[in-house]
């Protein structure tokens, strides 16, 4: 049997299961799942959520295992990933240097405590310091195009 009718059928009953689980969620209404919510009972969502969490690990897990063999197959594909991957860890350093964090009251009574937040302030950072690489980086190449005509 090939992979692609494996994958084929594998996709075929998560969307069927998906689609039930969907049914029973539409044939219970909005209403009577509040209600159930609010007193702790999630067993008509629960069941679409766990789907949902399967296939997001499933689908991780290929990519990643199909990315590495990839990988594997080119010494200079390796060298340039690992180049890029280290980058990443610089601007992470960089973003998590920058970062302070301060215990922070939420809106349900909880606390967001000092590493919790410096990690929050982390991610904000990375993405301020990336999306500015990304624009210089077309600014750059747009320039390079322009210069070369």
């Amino acid at each position: 049997m090939k992979i692609q009718t494996i994958v084929k059928i594998i996709s075929a009953v998560f969307g069927l299961l998906g689609v039930i689980f969907l049914f029973r969620i539409i044939g219970a209404g909005d209403e009577e799942i509040k209600m159930a919510a609010s007193m702790g009972d999630f067993g008509t969502v629960s069941p679409l959520v766990s789907l949902s969490i399967a296939i997001l690990i499933i689908t991780v897990l290929v990519t990643l295992f199909f990315s590495l063999i990839n990988l594997a197959s080119s010494k200079e594909k390796l060298k340039k990933s690992v180049i890029f991957i280290g980058c990443f860890l610089v601007v992470l350093g960089i973003a998590y240097a920058a970062s302070t964090g301060v215990e922070t009251p939420l809106k349900d009574g909880e606390v967001l405590s000092a590493s919790g937040s410096r990690w929050v302030g982390t991610g904000l950072r990375m993405f301020y310091i990336l999306a500015a690489l990304a624009i210089l980086s077309m600014v750059l190449s747009g320039a390079k195009k322009l210069l070369n005509r």
